[in-house]
């Protein structure tokens, strides 16, 4: 496992535990889809919706594959665990990484702008530098825009164990 993936699992949990107090429950997967969303001026009806069903999901699978004591939390461990495990987390990570990305194509033509994707990466809680060196890491073109493509892509490879020096590192490496 490469120290960028085990740095990317920390870095996720601290963003999810939305409201503050150090475990993962169900209220943090419903206020940082309100934030996000907040952040979706503009989305449409059904990327906000799945989107949010995504989080639903999400937690869901995170609650039953790690609540083993059944307190209702996921501690930091139980998740490093799970996010690090493709075989259990894969198919959350695909839902979820298409979701956010439709959020960030209101018009369905299959780009994002850079004002845009602040806006969502920041709703979600990431540092403003980190977000603009992600963005440019994916090679905007001459209109500042990046394909919702390569960025849920770019999602599903921040989840993926086995892969450094990827887009996605530059969300918890300190901007130049």
């Amino acid at each position: 496992m490469q120290d960028e993936a085990i740095k990317r699992a920390a870095l996720i949990f601290r963003l999810f535990d939305a409201n503050g107090n150090g475990v993962l429950d169900a209220e943090d997967f419903t206020l940082k889809a309100d934030r996000v969303l907040g952040a979706a001026e503009g989305s449409r009806p059904e990327a906000r919706e799945a989107f949010a069903d995504s989080l639903r999901n999400w937690w869901e699978v995170l609650l039953k594959g790690l609540d083993e004591n059944g307190d209702g939390v996921i501690s930091p461990k139980e998740f490093e665990a799970f996010v690090l495990d493709p075989a259990l987390f894969g198919r959350a990570a695909d839902r979820f990484a298409d979701a956010l990305a439709a959020l960030g194509d209101p018009d369905g033509d299959g780009l994002i702008e850079r004002d845009r994707f602040l806006a969502l990466m920041t709703g979600w809680g990431f540092e403003v530098p980190n977000i603009h060196s992600l963005f440019d890491a994916f090679g905007p073109d001459a209109a500042d825009r990046i394909t919702v493509t390569s960025w849920a892509d770019g999602i599903r490879d921040y989840y993926t164990p086995g892969l450094a020096g990827i887009p996605g590192d530059h969300l918890v490496a300190i901007p130049a």
